[in-house]
């Protein structure tokens, strides 16, 4: 019997657990799942069929072509790769003019990428939608603790500073303690977190909300929002009362094991469908 090829996709890994989570879950929906690693970002733990460099696009396309693979979701974080590795071959160069032409932030390259790798008779498929149990597919809070009346007006604060940063493609991340107190930028919602940390070392109620929502308007496909264990660690750490994200377009790493450390750490996790 002739194999659905609709079932088959690549997992481009990048670095950290989510590329793991992504893998067993698509298969345990039935899907035949290849997957390429990023050199010097993915886990070698994860074992991969294929690795290429940041640049190695051509060798990806060619290899997937010829597994009749059509589908490919992009899962896993890139930090700063060496200038060998994005050292592109001919298909990636012509993907980069593409890129770079349309540079204004990250949601616009994102965009600029999926077109390229569309016309080249690929589908870019975001992998929450296919494998929705990586996310909070359910409004509510999530954990035992609950958000106070102020902690409500902190909450609708970060998620109003939020979409105004995300429609000028900013950043997704924001803290709210009354007042704003930390945006995310370019460097990353870890280290607006740590920059929080530093900030509030004297400070001594849990007081305020991290939130992490999506962007108006943000492809979902490539460089979606997500939160794990260690999101939990810094949001305690900065000696906040919770997280807020959205419901089915953020990834949550290890979905049990980050409410029980939220549990443990006495934070709050409200998902949202805003």
């Amino acid at each position: 019997m002739k194999k659905n090829t609709d079932k088959k996709i690549a997992i481009i890994a990048g670095a950290l657990d989510l590329p793991f989570f992504t893998r067993d879950a698509l298969k345990k929906n039935g899907w035949e799942v290849y997957i390429i690693g990023l050199k010097n970002f993915y886990d070698p733990k994860l074992n991969p069929d294929l690795v290429i460099r940041l640049g190695g696009g051509g060798t990806a396309a060619r290899e997937l072509k010829k597994r009749g693979i059509r589908k490919i979701t992009f899962v896993g974080a890139l930090g700063h790769p060496n200038l060998s590795d994005i050292r592109p071959d001919l298909w990636s160069l012509f993907a980069m003019f593409s890129i770079l032409k349309h540079q204004r932030g990250y949601d616009s390259m994102a965009i600029a990428l999926n077109k390229v790798i569309e016309k080249k008779g690929f589908e870019v498929v975001a992998a929450q939608d296919i494998a929705p149990e990586l996310t909070f597919e359910k409004a509510g809070i999530q954990t035992k603790a609950k958000p106070t009346k102020q902690d409500k007006k902190d909450i609708e604060r970060a998620i109003q500073v939020s979409h105004t940063i995300g429609k000028e493609d900013i950043g997704a991340s924001v803290v709210v303690d009354k007042q704003v107190i930390a945006v995310e930028a370019a460097e990353g919602t870890a280290r607006m977190l740590q920059r929080v940390i530093e900030m509030r070392k004297k400070h001594k109620k849990q007081t305020g909300v991290f939130a992490k929502m999506t962007k108006p308007g943000q492809d979902l496909r490539i460089d979606i929002p997500a939160i794990g264990v260690d999101t939990v660690n810094a949001v305690a750490d900065a000696k906040l009362r919770g997280i807020v994200v959205n419901t089915k377009t953020c990834f949550v790493v290890d979905k049990p094991a980050v409410i029980k450390q939220a549990n443990k750490r006495g934070i709050f996790i409200s998902a949202i469908d805003e």
